[in-house]
């Protein structure tokens, strides 16, 4: 349920761009172009050699930096690949290496091979130009028309895997509405010889019409919605033999509605791994499956735990060793990484500590140790780890505080290292994983004219349990006067999967924010419990209540604000999104007078509308949990609203229905309370585009009447 903003990207150029004033349409379009900190864009290795490659020029041009060199090479633009190939190609985005001198580019219908050397271009494959979900191996598409799966080699565009008439059977899609880890449907084998892919049987969950006003008359189009407590997709996976063209299905034992997750291949292609969840998520066991048969060999172990378990990475296979794998779980509090044998016996466990695990980045060059990307101690910065396999020991091998993102070369000796922190808008280097310096690549300066935005600052408050630390940001006009009184717009989200404070450039605040502090206003972020990157009781403790700790935690950084001499506290506003408009409608009803004017965007009103995965993982089934249901049910609380709040919804929102805010309305038309309500028409769940910068005044401008009238 994370809230996207679209921005757009430019590559480093020659010469700085410069920063005009900043204007609300400059905030909005102009955060990742123009007030982007010049680094290289999208660098990433090419092949396994040490030169680097980025992008430039609205990805219209790849440009090559070796090492030690500052004068990079121009090796491939849009122009040259438009005379290699007649297919209609936009932009070089997506562009990968396959060696050193190759690169593999997609057209609308097509891959080719690009050597950039003799600046040649050769089709590997072609295929439709409306197919989705496109997984390339080799020579070899996989990829999807529709609800059916199919295949594409140099010779044929379009080779059936499945042929499913019935449009509720969907095959190599995402499933469980993308949770779980989830991310696409289609998993080829180390050898390529098999193409394993999810498969969703959605006849019995509701259809859901969206209106569509394009056409005359407008029309309805149904979405498949699982909400709450009701009937689910019921999920199986097939294993595709490319030779024989014959597919077999995983013989899954147990209930229809259970979770298939973090499916994963064993590196000698005779097994494969699945993470099954039960509906009511609080039970995993990861089992074995026989890839040639579909026969259930081993449940090699299981979780469970009283409130949800969230299994969100598949088995990770040691390189060199068929039977050892490394898997991810909160078993202890906070993810870590457990050594097992392909047996389920576990070996050891490799990590412990209250930091996160966020991603396993590979294993140095003799598979000794695996390199991984992981929280500190704060959750505020991310740092890389050596971790031996054999001892288990672990050391941080990146060195300054913030937010660092990294790309380990294919040799497994070096990696790209790039991070950013309040103070400093972008570093981009070269470490080895010993965390020796190889090389610096660039140091961006800020965008930004002395004086043009205010300050950022990081606090930290205490939460009214035990004291547990709560991490804020604070934006302050750059004029700021401590001798004056500012209004507060608080930007709340609030929800799981999401950090919106972080020790990256502007505290990975968007601009809009500076744009409205400038304004004359203190803006602030709070991250409560519930949130993102602070283990697992920090965010379960949410279970069955949502909205009742993450509110209490909110008040506390309104207690902060209030406690200020520079604060207004008669002019505060709060203002989210989807989770974030379930927060901020949840403040103006349930904390009724805390707050002058609300926003709320995409909210969820009451739980009982949202999808099953979700919602059932954090408030079990409304039958399991009537009163935590009622509770956190705004449409209960419709009689309490003090202040003015304004309702906004996008009319074919897929992900938080809009059912949420019509119902509510019709609660605040029951009880005679007035409300302002306004539809984005044709706006699935996030404004984007030019509507944004609308979005964006609408929502502005009414707070800032709203504070004052």
């Amino acid at each position: 349920m994370k809230y996207i903003v679209s921005i757009l990207f430019l590559g480093l150029s020659l010469g700085q761009i410069s920063a005009q004033s900043i204007t609300l349409e400059g905030a909005i379009l102009g955060q990742g172009s123009v007030y982007r900190p010049m680094t290289y864009q999208g660098i990433q290795w090419i092949g396994d050699s040490q030169d680097k490659a980025y992008f430039s020029n609205y990805y219209s041009e790849i440009h090559r930096l070796k090492p030690g060199s500052k004068d990079p090479e121009k090796i491939i633009t849009l122009a040259d690949i438009k005379q290699s190939c007649d297919d209609e190609i936009a932009h070089l985005w997506g562009t990968e290496f396959k060696d050193n001198q190759t690169a593999i580019i997609h057209t609308k219908s097509a891959y080719y091979e690009y050597n950039f050397e003799d600046k040649k271009a050769t089709k590997i494959l072609g295929f439709p130009a409306n197919a989705e979900n496109k997984t390339l191996n080799g020579n070899l598409l996989a990829y999807t028309l529709k609800n059916n799966l199919y295949l594409a080699d140099a010779g044929h565009t379009k080779i059936p895997v499945t042929k499913f008439r019935d449009k509720n059977i969907v095959s190599g899609q995402a499933i469980a509405r993308s949770e779980f880890g989830i991310t696409g449907g289609i998993f080829w084998s180390p050898s390529g010889k098999h193409l394993a892919f999810y498969q969703k049987n959605e006849k019995e969950v509701a259809d859901y019409p969206l209106l569509d006003i394009t056409a005359t008359p407008g029309e309805l189009k149904s979405i498949k919605y699982p909400m709450a407590g009701q009937k689910s997709e019921n999920a199986r996976i097939g294993i595709y033999n490319i030779e024989t063209k014959s597919t077999i299905y995983l013989k899954v034992e147990g209930d229809m509605e259970q979770y298939l997750t973090n499916f994963a291949w064993g590196p000698n292609e005779a097994f494969v791994y699945v993470a099954i969840v039960n509906r009511d998520q609080d039970h995993m066991q990861l089992v074995q499956f026989n890839a040639s048969t579909g026969a259930m060999n081993n449940i090699l172990f299981e979780e469970k735990h009283p409130k949800y378990v969230e299994p969100e990475n598949p088995a990770w296979f040691i390189p060199g060793k068929d039977d050892q794998f490394i898997w991810m779980s909160e078993r202890d509090g906070f993810m870590h990484l457990y050594l097992y044998n392909t047996e389920g016996k576990q070996l050891k466990q490799l990590t412990s500590g209250k930091w996160v695990v966020k991603q396993i980045l590979g294993t140095d060059n003799k598979n000794k140790n695996v390199i991984i990307e992981t929280t500190d101690e704060s959750g505020l910065n991310t740092v890389a780890r050596s971790v031996n396999l054999k001892s288990g020991k672990s050391i941080v091998i990146s060195k300054g505080e913030g937010v660092h993102h990294f790309d380990l070369n294919p040799n497994g000796i070096h990696m790209i290292d790039e991070y950013s922190n309040v103070e400093t808008p972008g570093v981009q280097r070269v470490i080895d994983t010993k965390g020796k310096l190889i090389e610096p690549l660039i140091t961006a300066k800020s965008p930004f004219k002395p004086g043009e935005i205010g300050t950022t600052e990081l606090v930290t408050l205490k939460a009214g349990d035990d004291g547990t630390p709560l991490h804020a940001r604070m934006i302050k006009p750059a004029n700021f006067d401590p001798g004056k009184k500012y209004p507060v717009l608080v930007y709340v989200y609030g929800g799981p999967h999401a950090q919106m404070v972080t020790n990256s450039w502007l505290g990975g605040a968007s601009l809009w924010m500076h744009y409205m502090a400038n304004k004359g206003y203190i803006i602030w972020t709070l991250d409560n419990r519930g949130s993102a990157n602070r283990g697992r009781d920090f965010e379960n403790i949410i279970h069955r209540q949502l909205g009742t700790v993450e509110m209490e935690d909110q008040l506390v950084g309104v207690k902060f604000l209030k406690a200020q001499d520079y604060v207004d506290d008669t002019k505060m506003a709060v203002h989210g999104w989807s989770f974030g408009g379930f927060m901020t409608t949840s403040l103006m009803l349930r904390k009724a007078g805390t707050f002058k004017v609300g926003v709320a965007g995409g909210p969820v009103t009451d739980w009982k509308y949202y999808e099953i995965m979700y919602g059932e993982r954090y408030m079990d089934r409304p039958e399991q949990n009537k009163e935590g249901y009622a509770d956190a049910s705004l449409l209960n609380h419709a009689d309490k609203l003090e202040g003015d709040l304004l309702l906004i919804h996008g009319t074919v929102d897929d992900v938080v229905v809009m059912q949420h805010n019509l119902s509510l309305v019709k609660a605040f038309v029951d009880n005679g309370i007035l409300v302002d309500f306004f539809p984005y028409p044709n706006h699935p769940h996030n404004v984007r585009g030019k509507d944004r910068v609308h979005l964006y005044k609408k929502v502005l401008t009414y707070i800032e009447d709203k504070l004052n009238h």
